[in-house]
């Protein structure tokens, strides 16, 4: 989608540290990203950081208008694109810091999904744990959290601090392959139950 591209260019060159990617995600990382989501059942979904919806799409593909899928975005563009381009999707315009409330304001349960977009490499040690912390707080204890890296932000001290955190968060926390097909290649971690 040429016109997400340069959306996507244009909010990245704007402010490079909330938008993370000079590109939106490929089919196949979405589908790597989105594998947790439940076949069956009534779960509730969160993405955040969604951006301008490959991910949401491969959520909606999979949740077939089952459950509930809340989709946060800080990006008040992107978070409007993504209204208009998925009108069952529930978004909100917000901080992923605020999870928790945001459940809570709709009358949701704990998340049983959680599936990130966000940039983690390039935040900053303190969001990095307020993000967590808010991720954690709003999972049910048998919850999946999917997130991915790029391959050239591994050696990155912010990256590694990442990895770390999701190890101490977590008590099952899986690298993924990598997935070649995505521009630049990424991989995935899968984690599960939260500590």
């Amino acid at each position: 989608m040429p016109n997400d591209t340069a959306l996507f260019l244009g909010q990245f060159l704007r402010n490079p540290a909330a938008i993370g990617a000079l590109a939106p995600s490929s089919r196949r990382l979405a589908a790597a990203v989105c594998a947790p989501v439940p076949e069956r059942g009534e779960p509730i979904v969160v993405e955040l950081g969604p951006g301008t919806g490959p991910f949401t799409a491969e959520i909606q593909q999979r949740l077939s208008g089952r459950g509930h899928h809340l989709a946060v975005e800080l990006n008040e563009r992107m978070a409007r694109l993504l209204a208009e381009r998925f009108p069952s999707v529930d978004v909100a315009h917000e901080d992923a810091t605020r999870l928790g409330k945001l459940l809570a304001d709709r009358g949701l349960r704990m998340a049983d999904v959680v599936v990130s977009g966000l940039p983690w490499a390039a935040f900053p040690d303190q969001l990095q744990r307020e993000l967590l912390d808010a991720v954690t707080g709003a999972m049910n204890p048998g919850a999946a959290f999917t997130t991915f890296s790029y391959i050239h932000a591994i050696p990155l001290s912010s990256a590694r601090r990442f990895r770390a955190l999701l190890a101490e968060r977590f008590e099952e926390v899986v690298p993924g392959r990598t997935v070649w097909r995505n521009t630049p290649p990424a991989f995935v971690f899968h984690a599960r139950r939260p500590r």
